[in-house]
């Protein structure tokens, strides 16, 4: 399973959907970080000092710190979606079929149903 990090906005309840299908999932918080104003930058740097890929639906910064910086522990960027479970399913099969998580970057989306009910 994964080691992964879980940036200041990224949804609790699909953290604790990733935990329930086995992988080590930290949050900012859990880390005494949050609510310090770190850049993305720092935060994807502290990740990846402890191995740890990072889980965020902040898309377009860590798309570009993927781009300047591809040297990292993974990056999966996440569509904001209400259906926790739904989209912790859709992480772990993304992690599950994707191989080696250092340098990727994933995406995972809001099924295209869900979309169009926005």
């Amino acid at each position: 399973m994964a080691r992964l990090y879980a940036d200041e906005n990224f949804p609790l309840p699909t953290v604790e959907g990733l935990r329930h299908r086995g992988h080590d999932v930290l949050t900012v918080q859990e880390t005494g970080q949050g609510g310090l104003s770190l850049s993305d930058g720092a935060v994807l740097e502290w990740a990846g000092s402890q191995g740890r890929a990072m889980l965020t639906v902040n898309r377009r910064h860590f798309v570009r710190l993927h781009r300047e910086r591809p040297e990292h522990s993974g990056i999966i960027v996440c569509s904001f979606d209400l259906d926790y479970d739904g989209q912790a399913a859709r992480i772990h099969a993304a992690i599950e079929g994707g191989g080696e998580l250092a340098g990727q970057l994933m995406r995972v989306n809001r099924p295209a149903a869900a979309r169009e009910k926005k």
